[in-house]
């Protein structure tokens, strides 16, 4: 794993949505790093109707995926870094970043306050500091 990927470039890479078509230098950070909490932030999304998914379909397909690498950190560790965090009050951002930080993996989102936040970026991703 080279690079943890945020829940939207996830949903925009197993959907294959064209906007992802603006970040070619995203392939050379195949295979991508997935982390277990957007499997529980799409289903979140499903719930309140902002996303049409069907569970486990959704995360057996990333699974199965050869593009992508389920990144099981320990939890212990990813809710140890995410105490300092205190820049946001998303949990699910909160656990993204948290999770970065514990596999040393830069994090790829557009984000805008992870960007201006969080230090370990994909650096093709302009900062916003």
């Amino acid at each position: 794993m080279k690079a943890l990927i945020d829940t939207h470039f996830l949903l925009w890479l197993i959907l294959d949505v064209p906007r992802v078509d603006e970040f070619p230098w995203l392939e050379r950070y195949r295979p991508w790093g997935v982390s277990p909490i957007s499997f529980l932030e799409v289903q979140f999304l499903a719930e309140v109707g902002r996303l049409e998914v069907s569970q486990p379909d959704f995360t057996d397909a990333v699974s199965a995926d050869p593009r992508f690498v389920v990144d099981d950190v320990p939890f212990d560790s990813v809710i140890r870094h995410s105490l300092g965090l205190g820049w946001t009050r998303d949990p699910f951002d909160r656990v993204l970043a948290a999770h970065s930080t514990a596999r040393r993996a830069p994090l790829c989102t557009l984000d805008r306050n992870i960007r201006r936040n969080h230090p370990m970026l994909i650096e093709e991703l302009p900062s916003l500091r």
